[in-house]
Order: structure tokens, then C-alpha cells, then sequence
């Protein structure tokens, strides 16, 4: 029986050391759970635009080829986030339910980012 609780006592000291190494890199922000975010070379609306020049395609086709294309993403619910982008973004155009296409003249419109925000980027790098 002491054998056993010297056992436990020792285990239970590793665990506090390891609880403590936890709690000291949680408040450095080293500590990070979740998934990484995916970079790509250009962003959504542009991907979109460019897939859909003189296109018609659904929602999931949209989905699968953006991806095809090599539009990185890690989110479990991408085809929402497609849908998202194609009815609030101005420059795409609903033909019938669940189908898009891109406006006259929105393929030729690329999105600038601001310098601040690309700023900001290259100091998180």
C-alpha cells in the first residue's frame, strides 16, 4: 500500500509541474488550441472572380473547383462561407436559386487590400 501511494504521489507531482508549464505558456500566448489558418495568395472574392469569369455554377461546384484552384482553406463549413460571400459581395450576380456568376465588369475589379493592413500582416510574419 505504500509502494502504491508513493506511486500516486510521484505521479501526481508530475502532473502539477506539467499543469504549471500549462498555465505559464497561456500567459505568454505561446499556448494555442484549435486549427491554423490557411494563407493563400489571394483572397475569396478575388479566387471567386476569377473561377467565375464567363461561368454559371452552383454553390457546391463553386466550392469544390475555388478549392481546386488552390484556395486553401480549413473551415468544416466552406460552401456556407461561399454562399455568404457571393450574396453579399456586389460584384457577383445571382442567375437562378443557388447559381452565380460574376457582373459585367466585376472579373476586372481586384480588391486592394490597405497598406496598414498589409503592414500589420508583414509584422505577424
Amino acid at each position: 500500500m505504500q509502494e502504491e501511494l508513493k506511486a500516486f504521489d510521484q505521479r501526481l507531482r508530475v502532473m502539477e509541474r506539467m499543469v504549471e508549464r500549462l498555465n505559464a505558456k497561456a500567459g505568454e500566448g505561446a499556448l494555442t488550441l484549435g486549427r491554423k489558418r490557411a494563407r493563400n495568395e489571394m483572397n475569396l472574392v478575388d479566387a471567386l472572380r476569377k473561377l467565375l469569369q464567363n461561368k454559371t455554377l452552383s454553390v457546391t461546384e463553386i466550392t469544390e473547383q475555388v478549392q481546386k484552384i488552390g484556395y486553401k482553406t480549413t473551415s468544416p463549413n466552406f460552401r456556407t462561407i461561399v454562399n455568404q460571400t457571393l450574396i453579399n459581395n456586389p460584384a457577383f450576380k445571382r442567375v437562378a436559386r443557388g447559381r452565380y456568376t460574376v457582373k459585367a465588369g466585376g472579373a476586372a475589379k481586384p480588391t486592394t487590400r490597405s497598406r496598414a493592413a498589409k503592414a500589420r500582416r508583414k509584422k505577424k510574419k
